[in-house]
């Protein structure tokens, strides 16, 4: 087990005396006898002991050394040695004994987990053991907490609750000493500066609010704003009722001479109604809730002072105007609520009255959270640079709608959403239909801004258009002023890491504070897992940025952060990623073989075709795994038929001499000839070699186990443990594209039968730890099962292998 702490600062004796009297674990300063000041600390922490024969009771379940019980330790004359504090400490942090810890070598155990050691010899003071139980208090327990948040979940801060009125800070961070359970829970009606529903009025957009109770005595609290286009209601069944039949033909697309300027979208500039006349204003809303959808992120920070607001946005349930995915409509919806929480937007109690209310309660600085759709609208905020928005932590989120639901001219679905668009997507979301009233006076205008979206969205050509270039926030970035935590799933085919990885480049030299975390999952959130503090992180930041507080957040939390893939609970740090010093490894192909650029190679061709058998083809497209299967392998020649064997080409390197990281784009070029004036590519980069490989969905290690304070709302522990049988690959990377848009996603070339074309093309971004033994892989085939529509046609294609090559780049800074 392995311990990641990024979010833990380290600071003087000083500071340390007075935030543990601050959270009065000591009154001014420590006692001077070591031992009595241990003690005294023990019994503060153990919360269920209210005698002091029930807490001689606990110590005599924990260990002192080897052969002795805390209760005996604590009544002899022996000294707190290092030996003694942390095998006392490893308990505490709920480690168990000869399971996770040596009973006879705590110290070396704490280190083997990453657990910071401050205790060299012997505490010999009172100060010595205050210093030494400070770091415990910052330190992770075995259940994904810093034990100070381990006490707050027993109840610590609980006595804190009736004198509260402003944030308590301990290491730079925020504690529980709000009580949740008195939040004030209200809803206003923003007024943004649109008229998607065309109702002559400008649309009010419902906001659910969380604050703490404190804000009534005139605490103003910091924000985090979560803008969620589900938070009202979600329409599966009309979803899936608009979902397309992806098993269409490829066609072929009229050339073009298209330049950038031709599909650039044209700037926003909507004629608006008047805004409503403010009748009066109050400071008591008419509306409050009772359970929201939340995000468990959100919920930590409730008891810590922050207030939480969740907005759907326009079209959605008790919201007015309409839904269009991705629209700039959508992007001024989101910010509307950040201009009225920042002082400079009007809202209202009611949707008729003209009742006005500030959010006089708010200290003006807000962040923005949320994982997929909710990222990507705050990534969407950050590009207006609207004043208020301090920060956004943007997670799986989206950067470019094409980069969603396209890929190289082609219409490429989502990880498992074969068939969705555009449209289907806005009909979703459109919770406004779930109340009957409302949906009767907007159906009609509804259906018709369906029909428009799905002409625009144009699933004949896949090509880039202004459509999709006012969904690309990428050419806003540069706008951007808020500071960027992006979080991302390496192994995110939803949301794929082309998204991350263009934002990541677009805000590179701006002069904001930016940083990256990369895991090993797919398209999920990451604030309960075991093996990195991410949840300390985002306190020590939010604590930073919101509250002011002097703990060099921008500076303690790395710039860049990247879970391996091959050693579990390892993350490591560099100095930046897609890093432009990487080197560079090219290979030529050849039959089955990836030749390095510099040794010699020979003419060679190779050819493969896309059509399969009816039978075939149905049972690939609902046994995705079989697809995958004779995708990769190869072991057909040997083990049997593989009715993938003339569907794809496979390249592999020599078994590697050395471990490689590759960071970045993979890049591929070809030259390929197809025998129809139409036809795709679509290429996997793999990681051959048999190995016990990370899950990329987490494990549950431990149910309910997490909330960060007393009696309050719970989350999974979880994590990427290794799987249980050895795999004998897995996919790195993926990449397709339309033969006819090989100069780019917009312009539109001719494909001539059976001439030949070079093609390039860049393969999602990663980072990748390619073990020694282990062979590179470039798979190349046609038809996509997950991806790409699936037409099943008599396609064939040939490809000159020495004029094609695939190269990678390799990380040079890497500290494992």
């Amino acid at each position: 087990m392995k311990i990641n702490q990024f979010g833990r600062i380290k600071t003087d004796l000083k500071t340390e005396l007075k935030e543990l009297t601050d959270i009065r674990f000591i009154s001014s300063n420590p006692v001077e006898n070591a031992k009595k000041q241990f003690k005294d600390f023990l019994r503060m922490a153990t919360l269920e002991a209210h005698s002091d024969t029930i807490f001689n009771q606990k110590m005599g379940n924990l260990l002192a050394t080897p052969n002795s019980t805390v209760a005996d330790f604590l009544e002899n004359d022996e000294p707190i040695t290092d030996s003694v504090f942390y095998l006392i400490a490893l308990q505490l942090l709920q480690f168990q004994v000869d399971i996770d810890f040596d009973p006879e070598k705590p110290v070396q155990s704490f280190k083997k987990m990453k657990l910071p050691v401050v205790v060299q010899s012997e505490l010999e003071t009172g100060e010595d053991v205050a210093h030494a139980w400070y770091v415990l208090l910052t330190t992770h327990t075995k259940n994904g907490e810093t034990y100070l948040d381990q006490l707050a979940q027993q109840g610590y801060f609980v006595p804190f609750y009736k004198d509260t009125t402003k944030p308590l800070i301990f290491n730079g961070k925020t504690q529980p000493v709000f009580d949740p359970h008195q939040t004030i829970r209200e809803v206003v009606y923003v007024e943004a500066p649109l008229d998607t529903d065309e109702d002559g009025k400008r649309d009010l957009i419902k906001a659910e609010i969380l604050r703490p109770a404190q804000t009534k005595d005139g605490y103003n609290a910091p924000v985090l704003y979560t803008s969620s286009p589900y938070n009202q209601g979600i329409n599966d069944e009309m979803g899936e009722k608009a979902t397309h039949n992806a098993d269409v033909p490829l066609v072929e697309k009229e050339p073009n001479n298209l330049t950038k300027e031709a599909v650039t979208a044209e700037p926003f500039a909507p004629v608006l109604p008047a805004e409503r006349p403010v009748k009066n204003y109050v400071k008591e809303a008419e509306q409050s809730f009772a359970k929201e959808q939340s995000y468990t992120l959100n919920n930590y920070f409730l008891a810590r002072g922050f207030a939480i607001v969740y907005s759907a946005g326009i079209g959605t349930r008790d919201s007015e105007g309409i839904r269009d995915t991705g629209s700039v409509e959508e992007t001024v919806s989101t910010v509307a609520i950040i201009e009225w929480l920042a002082g400079n937007r009007t809202a209202f109690t009611n949707k008729t009255d003209n009742i006005a209310i500030d959010a006089w309660w708010s200290n003006k600085k807000i962040a923005m959270t949320g994982r997929s759709y909710l990222g990507t609208l705050a990534t969407a905020a950050a590009t207006t640079g609207v004043k208020g928005l301090e920060t956004i932590v943007s997670e799986a989120a989206i950067s470019s709608w094409y980069d969603y639901y396209r890929d190289g001219g082609l219409v490429a679905a989502p990880d498992t959403f074969q068939g969705e668009d555009m449209d289907v997507l806005a009909m979703e979301v459109f919770s406004r239909m779930q109340d009957a009233g409302d949906y009767l006076g907007i159906k009609d205008y509804f259906n018709k801004v369906m029909e428009r979206l799905g002409r625009d969205q144009d699933r004949t050509t896949g090509n880039y258009s202004k459509f999709w270039d006012s969904r690309n926030y990428l050419n806003n970035a540069k706008n951007i002023k808020a500071d960027m935590i992006m979080v991302h799933g390496l192994n995110d085919w939803n949301v794929k890491p082309r998204n991350v990885g263009n934002l990541w480049n677009a805000i590179r030299d701006l002069p904001i504070n930016k940083k990256v975390v990369l895991h090993q999952g797919q398209h999920i959130y990451i604030n309960a897992f075991r093996s990195i503090d991410f949840t300390d992180m985002l306190n020590l930041w939010f604590s930073y940025k919101l509250l002011d507080v002097q703990n060099d957040a921008d500076k303690v939390l790395p710039n860049v952060i990247i879970q391996d893939n091959v050693e579990a609970e390892t993350w490591n740090t560099y100095p930046d990623w897609q890093d432009t010093s990487d080197t560079d490894k090219t290979f030529t192909l050849q039959p089955k073989f990836l030749i390095e650029s510099n040794l010699e190679t020979k003419p060679a061709a190779a050819s493969f075709k896309d059509y399969l058998d009816d039978d075939i083809f149905d049972n690939y497209k609902s046994n995705l795994s079989q697809w995958h299967t004779d995708l990769f392998n190869t072991e057909h020649a040997t083990n049997g038929k593989n009715n993938m064997r003339n569907n794809r080409l496979i390249f592999k390197s020599v078994q590697l001499d050395e471990d490689w990281f590759i960071d970045g784009v993979p890049e591929v070029k070809v030259s390929v000839a197809a025998n129809q004036p139409f036809g795709m590519l679509s290429f996997q980069l793999v990681d051959y070699g048999s190995a016990k490989r990370l899950t990329t969905t987490p494990t549950i290690l431990n149910a309910k186990s997490l909330s960060g304070s007393y009696d309050w709302r719970t989350d999974d522990l979880r994590e990427f443990t290794l799987q249980k049988q050895s795999t004998p690959w897995k996919m790195i990377s993926k990449g397709h594209i339309n033969l006819q848009n090989r100069t780019n996603n917009y312009k539109v070339d001719e494909v001539k039968p059976n001439e030949f074309y070079d093609v390039s093309v860049k393969l999602q971004p990663t980072f990748y730890h390619l073990v020694k033994g282990h062979q590179l892989g470039l798979v190349i085939y046609a038809t996509d099962f997950e991806t790409t529509i699936r037409g099943n046609q008599r396609l064939q294609y040939s490809l000159q292998l020495n004029d094609s090559e695939l190269t990678v780049h390799l990380n040079n800074h890497h500290k494992g």
